[in-house]
């Protein structure tokens, strides 16, 4: 039998090399967790502070709602506004949506006492 003096590591490079591309590739495709949303443009345009605010409700362009990148219906939106202290709010529209998806989501917020709500938008350019 052969003695081996040395391990050739050339293979094992190889197979690292091809795992990583296939790790970049897929990275790619996978979403971050975010919807997205497209932001309608506006003139005045303030931050909210981030640290303050732990609600994002997100209506997506096809009427859909997220409470925090979370699938959630209207009634499943007044269930958990029930169960959380009132804090601040942040709510992402898309510029798509329907004003109707918008009028049901601040009326339920106004229902449950969520006064402090920042609607997000993006500075016109």
């Amino acid at each position: 039998m052969k003695k081996f003096d040395q391990i050739n590591v050339i293979p094992f490079i190889d197979i690292m090399l091809v795992l990583l591309a296939i790790v970049l590739t897929t990275a790619t495709f996978v979403v971050q967790g975010r919807i997205p949303v497209t932001l309608p443009e506006s003139q005045q345009v303030d931050t909210p502070a981030k640290d303050t605010i732990d609600i994002t409700l997100t209506i997506a362009s096809d009427e859909s709602l997220y409470w925090n990148d979370e699938a959630i219906d209207l009634e499943g939106l007044t269930q958990r506004l029930q169960k959380t202290d009132t804090q601040p709010v942040k709510l992402l529209v898309d510029a798509e949506a329907v004003f109707r998806r918008f009028v049901e989501v601040t009326d339920i917020l106004k229902q449950q006492s969520f006064n402090d709500v920042s609607i997000l938008a993006k500075r016109a350019t």
